[in-house]
């Protein structure tokens, strides 16, 4: 299934030859965000890279304070000694336009600047602070995306739309006003940049809401009245199986609409909980979509009372994680790779046949099975395996199929 973008203008991240392309044709973009602290530039550089290995193709990282400002330069030489050239976001509010003004080597280095139009000031102060931003990007041909959210909505804007609200016919409910705000905020915005002189390849729009609902209402709203580059995310998604399945609802029914050129899932993590958990749900909501393909796919029966031992659910476990371990080697040597399906079954019912339909399945013996596990390779059984070494003895197979069969 293609990317049927609503987005006629693509744009370009990064430097020529260190650029990832949004919008258009292209594929969707994989992007997450550091949730360290800027100023501590070791801790941000070693989770930049984190994320760029785990998939991420933009990082965002926060820009609050003269410190975070100085340190972005500093962040971006140190990436590129290593080797990580994952372009580098910058998120900006309330002083945003300050820092880059007083900071020129910030905006030099970032790759792209995300500007949330309700957090730029109030009054005229609003239009002249966030002019000074936009004519920073454009003295840096840097991309902006103007990020509307709709716990920041600006509030000036809010009350206009709600004043002339009151003089209609038939006044818009108070949700229809807020979805009505947010895209108003965000062409609004857009247009005053256009105004100043930022291209509209330059341009990206995202109206983030927390609730599945209005967001997929806003989004499909703004789609109607512009083409600029979108990026989606549900904000404040929330932590663990709500966060995913919130953000999987809301994403997958504008992404199957053709909607979106760029997505973030909005994790909360765990306490020390890994950051790259984002990364992943985000590529795994695209690959079963099937608009890209960025690991193999492990095709995992759930158990039942067939299969009371747990065997399967560990080697499940692990050749997943070996998978997703090899990929990052693996996606420079052996091309296509991404493309292959694994599945571990766990008894006799749907092992065989599940197996025969993936590139390589393994049917383990359920309760009261015979203890050995037939192996298929593109359909065809090529081995009974027995014993203790099941686990190494599969994962040799899938490693020898993946150097036959997925050359450069």
């Amino acid at each position: 299934m293609a990317n049927k973008s609503r987005s006629t203008t693509p744009v370009q991240i990064g430097t020529a030859e260190h650029s990832v392309t949004v919008g258009g044709e292209n594929p969707i973009v994989v992007q997450s965000m550091t949730n360290t602290d800027t100023v501590d530039i070791d801790s941000t550089v070693k989770q930049v890279i984190e994320l760029a290995k785990a998939g991420s193709e933009l990082v965002r990282i926060t820009v609050n304070s003269a410190e975070a400002a100085e340190a972005v330069a500093k962040i971006r030489a140190e990436l590129d000694k290593q080797d990580c050239f994952v372009p580098l976001i910058g998120d900006f509010h309330f002083n945003g336009h300050k820092l880059l003004t007083d900071y020129p080597k910030c905006g030099q280095a970032l790759a792209k600047y995300r500007i949330n139009p309700g957090n730029v000031g109030k009054g005229k102060k609003r239009d002249e602070q966030y002019a000074s931003m936009i004519k920073v990007a454009i003295k840096n041909d840097k991309p902006v995306r103007i990020g509307v959210n709709w716990g920041s909505l600006d509030q000036a804007l809010l009350a206009r739309i709600m004043d002339e609200n009151h003089e209609l016919p038939a006044p818009l409910e108070p949700h229809e006003i807020m979805h009505k705000a947010m895209v108003t905020s965000a062409l609004e915005s857009a247009q005053q940049a256009e105004a100043l002189g930022l291209a509209k390849n330059k341009i990206i729009l995202s109206v983030k809401m927390s609730s599945v609902q209005d967001l997929i209402s806003v989004y499909r709203e703004l789609t109607k009245k512009c083409d600029y580059a979108l990026h989606l995310g549900l904000t404040e998604a929330g932590m663990g199986s709500k966060g995913i399945v919130a953000s999987t609802a809301a994403l997958a029914i504008l992404l199957q609409e053709g909607i979106g050129d760029t997505i973030r899932i909005s994790l909360t993590p765990e306490p020390d909980g890994d950051r790259c958990n984002e990364v992943i749900v985000a590529q795994e909501i695209l690959q079963s979509m099937g608009l890209r393909s960025f690991t193999p796919m492990v095709v995992a029966c759930p158990g039942c009372g067939r299969t009371s031992s747990t065997y399967f659910q560990t080697l499940a476990q692990d050749i997943q994680s070996y998978l997703r371990h090899e990929m990052p080697k693996w996606k420079d040597t052996h091309p296509g790779v991404e493309d292959m399906n694994v599945a571990v079954m766990g008894c006799v019912v749907n092992g065989p046949g599940e197996s025969k339909h993936a590139n390589i399945g393994i049917s383990l013996p359920g309760t009261g099975e015979k203890p050995v596990a037939p192996v298929y390779v593109d359909g065809i059984k090529t081995v009974t395996l027995k014993g203790d070494n099941i686990a190494e003895e599969f994962q040799t197979i899938v490693k020898d199929y993946v150097t036959k069969n997925y050359k450069k």
